[in-house]
């Protein structure tokens, strides 16, 4: 069995520790099941670890070192300053904890504000990471050496694994199991929790919460947002804040973690998906609406994005048919 610790501070998210000992849990299930040993020898750290002891569903591991070591949500959101929780005694004694597992080749793999406790350590300084979509901005602040790609939901770089926002934390766990069970056994998981197969942040991301940190991040989504239709580019949009291309491009990464093309793809892509969402509209029509040409690039984008098909977010959302719109005022139909 691999030896695996889960690290939870008193204050972690009780879903995303809980998740972690389930979807374990599971895999163990799904092993015996085969007629195999069970995968996972699970024990817990930290100082909120006796909170969740209750809830393993296996006797506890008791292991000096770890081969992988997960990190959950550990609701470091709760305090008034990021900085002054990551430097509590309680968070200092779980960096040392992941400092000892990675200097002894443990993978370590966090989720949300657990990769803030990961990226205090310096061990993901100059590797790729994401966290949840709304840290951004704080993440890059105090982390500015992590190169962070909040669009994904599951990133993987040399011994290091992080995920999105809490409830990333199934997909991560998904992921380990495939990885250190065998797909087989993640599959069953997946089958028999209802666990949806989600690739990326993207569509549950909100670019106004986002940009509302930087005034004038805000104002060029403003004005972008009424001339998606046009071929509006990120020169664009700097212009439009009476800002440099480089200056934009900065104030972007810096509130919303995303480049200025990403910024710009997402606009359209939370548009495109509220008028598939809300009207009846043809989606080559949603598409020249947000300024694609060619509609398979968008439809790329949000199934890439939601798992899902315009069709499929269509039923989904509403099954009833909309009116379509009537055309934007002023928007000529491109030849």
């Amino acid at each position: 069995m691999l030896p695996v610790t889960i690290l939870a501070l008193e204050t972690a998210l009780a879903s995303s520790v809980t998740i972690t000992i389930d979807v374990l849990a599971m895999a163990n299930h799904v092993s015996i099941a085969a007629g195999r040993p069970a995968a996972f020898d699970v024990q817990l750290l930290g100082a909120g670890a006796y909170l969740f002891r209750p809830f393993l569903a296996f006797p506890e591991a008791v292991h000096d070192q770890p081969e992988l070591l997960i990190v959950p949500a550990q609701g470091l959101s709760k305090a008034a300053s990021y900085a002054d929780r990551l430097a509590d005694p309680d968070a200092q004694a779980a960096r040392a904890l992941i400092e000892a597992a990675a200097a002894n080749g443990a993978h370590v793999a966090s989720s949300c504000t657990g990769t803030l406790l990961l990226a205090s350590t310096g061990l993901i300084d100059g590797r790729r990471a994401t966290t949840a979509w709304w840290l951004a901005p704080t993440f890059q602040d105090l982390f500015p050496k992590v190169a962070l790609d909040t669009a994904e939901l599951v990133v993987s770089d040399g011994a290091f694994t992080t995920a999105g926002a809490a409830m990333a934390q199934m997909d991560l766990v998904v992921g380990l199991i495939a990885r250190y069970a065998g797909a087989d056994v993640a599959e069953g998981c997946t089958r028999r929790m209802l666990l949806d197969e989600r690739r990326s942040q993207t569509p549950y991301m909100a670019i106004g919460l986002l940009a509302a940190t930087s005034e004038s991040v805000a104002r060029a989504a403003a004005w972008a947002r009424t001339r998606l239709g046009d071929r509006i580019g990120v020169n664009d949009l700097a212009a439009a804040v009476g800002q440099s291309p480089r200056t934009f491009s900065r104030r972007v990464a810096s509130a919303t973690g995303l480049s200025p093309v990403q910024f710009l793809q997402q606009l359209r892509v939370e548009r495109a998906v509220e008028l598939i969402e809300t009207t009846a509209l043809p989606f080559e029509e949603v598409a020249y609406r947000v300024g694609y040409s060619d509609p398979s690039t968008l439809r790329g984008l949000i199934r890439r994005g939601a798992g899902l098909g315009p069709r499929e977010l269509r039923a989904r959302a509403r099954p009833a048919a909309a009116r379509p719109l009537p055309p934007p005022p002023g928007l000529a139909r491109r030849a």
